[in-house]
């Protein structure tokens, strides 16, 4: 787990008093509410608390309350007995019982509608669920983790939270600072990924730019990039480029010092127009752009041009 590996020989990280929270919650039955922006790793530190704690050898059952319907959630969570609802063949044990002598990790717990929050509060509260469509309670022994990138305690105000379920799952909050805000953690994470992208066959070049962008996806978006490079380093394209490229997909402007500036995404037109004009010879046509060639050569493919380019002779 590349997110940790680097981790403790960077005492000055914010992450260090994150890693220190982790091991005073590790053995304790507390529920934990992990908060942090998405992309930050919220699943990672979740895992983490797991591997940490005395119920390591028993399962960790994920679930994002944010992909299911309403519908789907509450026989996923708490299992249903057969002939609850259409379609229901069989009993089914739900996510809450899969975790038995485990952890749940609820994930964006903060879009779970209201009648599971009461639900899933009765079972915190009785230590015990009652399937969809059955009128027995089964006992339950599990840890719980929930993660979410919302204010919960506005979404109390807005009566779109349970302020009782909140007081129940916030009992030990552990916050992950985004990623703009530990920009000296960048590098050491990025080679961390690099590592578990390629194995220890290649060095992560030009990080330092790296550094000068606020990566509003945090370490998810970093991941992608890198991920991005990593298939088409061997077009000759820069680390630089492909940054650069990703700013201007999202509209922002956030790279410094100017330095690390490369030629903005080249329309279509504008690259047809100058392979013409060099007879589809590839080296003339990127020296005309003011781009390399392994740039030139990405851009074909991104634009669907490298099939109808000739052989020169």
């Amino acid at each position: 787990m590349p997110y940790f590996q680097w981790l403790r020989d960077s005492p000055t990280s914010p992450l260090h008093a994150v890693q220190q929270h982790l091991r005073l919650a590790a053995n304790i039955s507390l529920p934990v509410l992990i908060l942090g922006e998405t992309g930050v790793g919220k699943e990672l530190i979740a895992r983490k608390l797991h591997s940490l704690g005395n119920r390591r050898t028993g399962p960790f059952i994920a679930v994002n309350c944010g992909s299911l319907s309403a519908s789907l959630l509450e026989s996923t969570l708490f299992g249903a007995v057969r002939g609850a609802y259409t379609g229901a063949n069989a009993d089914s044990m739900g996510m809450i019982r899969a975790a038995e002598q485990g952890t749940l990790f609820l994930d964006e717990i903060g879009e779970l509608p209201l009648e599971a929050q009461s639900r899933l509060l009765r079972v915190l509260q009785e230590k015990s669920v009652m399937p969809v469509g059955s009128h027995r309670e089964i006992p339950v022994d599990f840890r719980l983790i929930c993660a979410t990138h919302r204010n919960l305690r506005e979404q109390v105000s807005r009566a779109h939270f349970r302020e009782d379920l909140f007081y129940r799952i916030c009992a030990f909050p552990i916050e992950i600072p985004p990623l703009r805000h530990r920009p000296q953690d960048i590098e050491p994470l990025a080679r961390a990924i690099w590592f578990e992208i390629l194995g220890n066959t290649t060095t992560l070049p030009s990080t330092q730019i790296l550094s000068q962008y606020s990566w509003p996806g945090n370490i998810r978006q970093l991941r992608n990039i890198l991920e991005r490079f990593a298939a088409l380093q061997c077009t000759g394209i820069s680390l630089a480029e492909i940054l650069h490229e990703e700013c201007t997909q999202r509209h922002v402007r956030d790279l410094s010092p100017p330095q690390y500036r490369v030629r903005p995404t080249l329309a279509r037109e504008s690259i047809q127009t100058a392979l013409e004009l060099c007879g589809n010879n590839k080296t003339r046509t990127a020296q005309s752009l003011g781009i390399s060639r392994g740039s030139l050569c990405y851009q074909l493919r991104k634009f669907g041009l490298a099939p109808t380019l000739k052989p020169v002779g």
